[in-house]
């Protein structure tokens, strides 16, 4: 049985935990709150250009359409760019993310594909590395630490890049969407070639006249289209990463509590049986006197 110094301990150090799990939890607050606004500031952006994209795709014939729009035939090698945060105490936020990652690259592999995998913050490299290390081809992660355009580009180039030299013939991004603090949704997103979203295109009446060319538009916006998404993804995984944390850290806090009552309540009971138990000796010692 511990001591009721033990206990007094191991009290101070559990209060001590509680302080710094609430402080974390305020300060995860405080950084969602921001990202989340960045999030929804740029979805209406990121689904504007997924709407021109869409109705552009729809005017040019397959023959004549650009590589990032058209595709490759024969589908070989498949790179898949996976988001995750530099930091942990998130809860299942990067778990999830490597869990579908696996399930996605077994499939692929399954269809006698070859995957090469890109991961974006340390933790979503360390999850592959231990998984699958062999598909690792590239690892970013300052992308993670804070979400920037001209990050989300450099690595949209450089993805590009890989597509048009043949090293890749497919893309796909996988992040968590941000839908609550207690949500946080794992999305897979084909970046290239750009596919069409089939209900987008049902919902587009109006038509509208290009200047210049369909061609020229596209050859500027499928480019930036990977760089948008890239960025969105980046805003999204943020969101999501600090709404983990919090929802970790407030049932941190609240697993703190719990513990402080109970080991307050053993040191309470532990305190009086010491009592009882000194007194007892007192009595005894009197009476045989």
């Amino acid at each position: 049985m511990p001591s009721l110094k033990d206990l007094r301990t191991r009290i101070k150090s559990v209060k001590s935990t509680e302080q710094i799990t609430k402080t974390m939890k305020m300060v995860a607050a405080a950084k969602m709150r921001r990202a989340v606004e960045a999030c929804e500031q740029s979805r209406p952006y990121s689904d504007a250009l997924n709407k021109v994209l869409t109705e552009l795709s729809s005017r040019i014939p397959k023959s004549g359409a650009p590589l990032m729009l058209r595709g490759r035939d024969k589908i070989k090698t498949v790179r898949l760019v996976i988001f995750g945060s530099n930091r942990g105490l998130c809860g299942g936020f990067n778990g999830q993310i490597a869990r579908q990652a696996l399930k996605t690259i077994r499939k692929w592999q399954e269809q006698g594909k070859k995957v090469q995998v890109v991961t974006v913050g340390s933790k979503a490299h360390n999850g592959m590395k231990s998984l699958c290390p062999e598909l690792l081809v590239d690892r970013n992660d300052d992308l993670a630490n804070k979400p920037e355009y001209s990050s989300a580009e450099a690595l949209g180039i450089k993805i590009t890049k890989a597509f048009d030299d043949a090293n890749c013939d497919e893309v796909h991004i996988l992040f968590n969407t941000f839908v609550n603090v207690m949500i946080q949704k794992p999305t897979f997103r084909q970046l290239l070639p750009f596919k069409a979203d089939k209900n987008e295109g049902k919902s587009l009446k109006a038509s509208a006249d290009y200047e210049p060319s369909e061609e020229e538009i596209l050859a500027h916006l499928l480019p930036l289209n990977v760089s948008t998404q890239i960025f969105s993804a980046l805003l999204e995984s943020q969101a999501s990463e600090q709404g983990a944390r919090m929802s970790a850290m407030d049932s941190a806090s609240r697993n703190a509590g719990e513990m402080i009552k109970t080991l307050s309540l053993k040191y309470n009971r532990q305190r009086q049986a010491n009592i009882t138990k000194e007194i007892t000796e007192i009595v005894s010692g009197a009476e045989a006197a």
